[in-house]
């Protein structure tokens, strides 16, 4: 089944997809906000934090759209629209998909991966959602913990962080 796209706006993506779901047009276990788990440093310590994987965008899984759906979506407060490619509604090119397939494998929440650094810098991911993505990470911050990664919506390239642990070979 495939996926398409909700804009809404950003850092009101919970809010939005509770106000969607009010409606009664969209089901619990149809609509998504994928998000993922970032270590951040504040005073001194490592904190867990949850950060939107594509801010800015729900991601609704159907055969097709329905005519209430998009009446819904234009008119809940700070929904703007479904996403177009041209004049026509169409879903999430199909690597797109698989790619948000991939990280939303374990949930609508991407955890740490476990990263392997080798003594050439070549990057290993040994398990969590970045596991076979090696090509698309871009840069590590070890001191942060982060991996930056390319990822692309409607053929969009962005980069997205990713958090990991990492272990050494000996």
């Amino acid at each position: 089944m495939p996926f398409f796209v909700i804009q809404v706006t950003t850092g009101r993506e919970t809010e939005c997809r509770s106000h969607l779901l009010k409606t009664g047009h969209f089901g619990e276990k149809t609509l998504f906000f994928p998000r993922r788990r970032l270590m951040i440093r504040k005073q001194g310590k490592m904190q867990e934090k949850l950060a939107p994987l594509f801010p800015g965008y729900l991601f609704y899984r159907c055969e097709e759209v329905q005519p209430e759906q998009i009446l819904a979506v234009r008119e809940t407060p700070g929904v703007f629209c479904f996403l177009k490619t041209g004049s026509s509604l169409s879903p999430l090119f199909s690597e797109e998909e698989e790619q948000l397939c991939r990280f939303m494998k374990s949930g609508e929440i991407a955890g740490i991966s476990l990263i392997s650094l080798e003594e050439n810098n070549k990057v290993t991911v040994l398990k969590g959602p970045l596991k076979g993505q090696e090509g698309l990470i871009v840069k590590l911050d070890k001191r942060k913990r982060r991996a930056k990664v390319r990822l692309s919506l409607y053929q969009e390239a962005f980069l997205v962080d990713f958090g990991f642990d990492f272990v050494q070979k000996a």
